[in-house]
């Protein structure tokens, strides 16, 4: 029987069909919707005694696939295998082997970080042998996990509650989250105080200076030596005992990881974690253009590397020259960001496949979601191959009696890299640059100013904010622990499961996550502790490197795992979760009713179930009045777990507000007003539309 065309299997329809229009009819290309085989969902799944076999099976649902791909390799003399370029794409493609009966010693594997033509052909000449260290690591951490999950998890059910789930990673990034929580919880305030001098030159300039010492710490004083200062200054002469004049540099930053993409989605355009990884995965995986039909617009989206090939380095240098200028470029010699261990070389950092792909020029093909976050990839790469932007920076140091203030001013001379790209606030010299102008430009040593005003200004410290999803991703890759394709499920069970809650942006703990964390923490301190965590993470990437031998990397985990499983099934008792109580009472029993959560967020039920199973929802007050109705507006949960205000009309009265109301009222219309983060700042706004007035005053 004659054969046909040679076969590539992808991992997605998507991917399949951009492939499919790249190699014309020389190519048959299917996809395998994922991992074909897996442990089982309800087996454990891993023989311990036989030094940890795993059992695969095919994923339910999965046949009918399994024998068109089946049908499909017979009928062939080649077939390659294209699954994503990392440990879960190896393993898949092993699987694929193992199940269609192919020799994974052949040179059948190719492997790609972008979706276009050059990249795809250039991949099938190159076909390699599947890599078993790789699969050897994937095939670790995946036993690991379901060692954990499937001996802790049971536990938690019987002494907790039916349902919940503990994980390696997800155990730790609670951990982090609780102590978070529990930081703030116990944070004291200190006061302290800061000074500012505003003088005045002969010109009649006035210049703000900082007080710097020789008192206090960084400029923060107590109360009594804020006035031990002030006394000391008032009505003495202003010295100028020093000018200096610098230049700075900043230098671009490189182009995105996952993580860090993640967080700057988040920052500029409030995405979530998943909603980035989402868009992100469209945007590689090959996207209708005009004028070009299906093509990847980025490279591989997994990836903790900022390395850039170097003909995308050539194709972006050369485009920054021809639009704006050499002077724009970076200096051949730039520097690489030094990359942390662990890091996987072989991939490459976030960018587009083509720089010349502008985004004004694709915008008409896709969503905004897409052409907002392309725009992003897109700047940060064009921006990270060209130079760094300069400041001229004055600072002049005063002195009185003793006592000296500090005034700087900064002013950009050169934009350099933002003229592309802007990537994040004014540093505190850039800030003061209104306040002080040109005028310390003009004052020399030995000169004597005139004070105008001295102002003493009392302060608060603050705890540290709890974790947004973006700076919990940046904390676990700063420790190592998990890897770029693992924060995005880590973060959904955590919500799922209700161990957390997503408010105002922020990811706050549940009793129940802290409950979990309490038992863990006593029980199984390894399985939380970030140092243990991160270590199993860089024995993985020993695997990896064919350094260590998987079935070691098992062996050492278990043994002590296993003691510490006995030690908790005996110890712990049935673990009563503590009951929010309230003022109400069952309309059917008179019995008093106790908030509880389900998977929508509260509710409220009968303390006599389950003689009496009445419930009701929740309706936890804000303080804020419903603009259009009049009635109180509550706190909300959106089925992702995702935390929302509404009317308690609803649904007579539809309206719904991100911003979080408070009681405070809006002085030009009377209606309530709500907190809105702005740039990293919270202000108040007013909830009536239309009305538009906002302030800053009330919060700081």
């Amino acid at each position: 029987m004659a054969k046909t065309k040679p076969l590539i299997i992808v991992e997605s329809p998507a991917k399949a069909k951009t492939i499919s229009r790249f190699l014309g009819s020389r190519y048959q290309v299917k996809a395998s919707l994922g991992h074909i085989r897996d442990l089982p969902k309800s087996q454990f799944g891993v023989d311990i005694e036989r030094n940890f076999t795993p059992r695969y099976i095919t994923i339910r649902g999965k046949g009918p696939l399994l024998k068109e791909l089946r049908e499909a390799a017979k009928k062939t003399d080649q077939v390659l295998l294209a699954t994503d370029p990392d440990r879960e794409g190896e393993a898949i493609s092993w699987h694929l082997s193992e199940l269609l009966g192919l020799d994974p010693g052949a040179a059948r594997r190719i492997e790609f970080h972008e979706i276009t033509k050059d990249a795809v052909t250039a991949a099938i000449a190159h076909a390699r042998p599947i890599n078993m260290e790789l699969v050897n690591a994937q095939q670790a951490r995946r036993i690991l996990d379901r060692v954990v999950g499937y001996k802790l998890s049971p536990l938690l059910w019987r002494k907790v509650r039916p349902g919940l789930s503990a994980g390696r990673v997800q155990s730790t990034a609670l951990r982090l989250l609780v102590d978070r929580e529990t930081e703030i919880e116990n944070f004291q305030p200190e006061e302290y105080f800061t000074l500012e001098l505003t003088t005045e030159d002969d010109s009649g300039h006035q210049i703000r200076a900082a007080y710097g010492g020789p008192v206090g710490a960084k400029g923060r004083l107590s109360e009594a030596e804020a006035k031990t200062v002030m006394a000391a200054v008032d009505h003495h002469p202003v010295d100028v005992q020093g000018v200096k004049e610098r230049e700075r540099r900043r230098n671009p930053p490189s182009a995105f990881t996952t993580s860090t993409l993640q967080q700057e989605a988040a920052r500029r355009l409030g995405f979530t974690v998943r909603r980035t990884m989402r868009v992100a995965q469209q945007l590689y995986e090959g996207l209708d253009v005009a004028g070009e039909g299906q093509v990847g617009l980025i490279t591989y989206i997994r990836t903790d590397s900022t390395r850039v090939a170097e003909t995308a380095r050539t194709e972006a240098r050369r485009y920054i020259q021809e639009q704006l200028g050499s002077e724009w470029l970076a200096g051949e010699l730039k520097k690489a960001q030094k990359e942390r261990p662990g890091v996987q070389n072989a991939h490459e950092a976030i960018r587009p496949t083509s720089v010349l792909r502008h985004p004004d020029r694709v915008k008409s093909s896709l969503t905004r979601d897409q052409v907002r976050l392309y725009r992003l990839i897109w700047e940060r790469f064009v921006a990270s191959e060209m130079a760094a932007a300069v400041y001229r920076v004055i600072t002049v140091d005063l002195a009185v009696n003793g006592h000296w203030f500090r005034a700087t001013h900064s002013v950009r001379t050169f934009g350099g890299y933002q003229a592309i790209y802007q990537d994040g606030g004014e540093s505190e010299g850039e800030a003061k640059a209104e306040d002080n102008g040109a005028a310390l430009g003009t004052l020399h040593k030995g000169q004597t100013l005139k004070t105008v005003n001295l102002k003493n200004e009392q302060h608060f410290t603050e705890p540290a904010p709890r974790f947004s999803e973006a700076s919990l991703v940046k904390t676990l890759e700063e420790l190592g622990i998990g890897r770029p394709s693992t924060y995005v499920p880590t973060i959904e069970t955590l919500v799922s499961r209700d161990y957390v809650i997503r408010d105002q942006r922020r990811l706050q703990p549940t009793e129940l996550g802290r409950v979990v964390i309490g038992l863990l923490g006593k029980y199984f301190p390894e399985i939380v502790d970030t140092q243990f965590t991160a270590a199993v993470e860089a024995q993985l990437d020993e695997v990896e490197d064919a350094s260590l031998n998987w079935h070691d990397v098992l062996h050492r985990f278990y043994g002590p795992f296993a003691s510490e499983l006995e030690v908790a099934e005996q110890d712990i008792g049935q673990v009563d979760l503590p009951e929010e109580t309230t003022d109400e009472v069952c309309p059917q029993c008179e019995r008093p009713l106790v908030v509880k959560r389900g998977r929508f967020g509260k509710f409220l039920a009968c303390t006599g179930y389950p003689a009496c199973q009445f419930t009701k929802p929740f309706l936890e007050k804000t303080g804020g009045v419903c603009p259009r109705c009049g009635k109180a507006i509550v706190v909300r949960r959106s089925r992702r777990g995702r935390t929302f205000y509404g009317c308690s009309g609803y649904p007579e009265c539809d309206f719904v507000t991100w911003n979080r109301p408070t009681d405070t009222v809006c002085p030009k219309c009377g209606a309530s007003m709500a907190v809105r983060r702005k740039s990293g700042k919270e202000e108040l706004v007013c909830l009536r539309e239309g009305c538009g007035h906002e302030q800053t005053e009330a919060l700081g």
